[in-house]
């Protein structure tokens, strides 16, 4: 269980974000936290995965 206290504009705000993907509040925030979490924890295990094998960034790429 998650418990968040937002002020009235976020709620309105997450309110209409909800409504254009056609899902509640509450499914919209724990969707968008999960997506959050797997950027990172993707980034996380590139960023190890190129330790391991020693791989250097080439100039310009990111």
């Amino acid at each position: 269980m998650l418990s968040l206290r937002i002020d009235g504009e976020l709620l309105g705000r997450l309110r209409q974000h909800a409504a254009r993907r056609g899902t509640s509040v509450q499914d919209y925030v724990v969707r968008t936290l999960a997506r959050v979490d797997f950027d990172e924890r993707l980034h996380a295990a590139v960023d190890e995965t190129e330790k391991f094998y020693d791989v250097r960034p080439s100039a310009g790429i990111t």
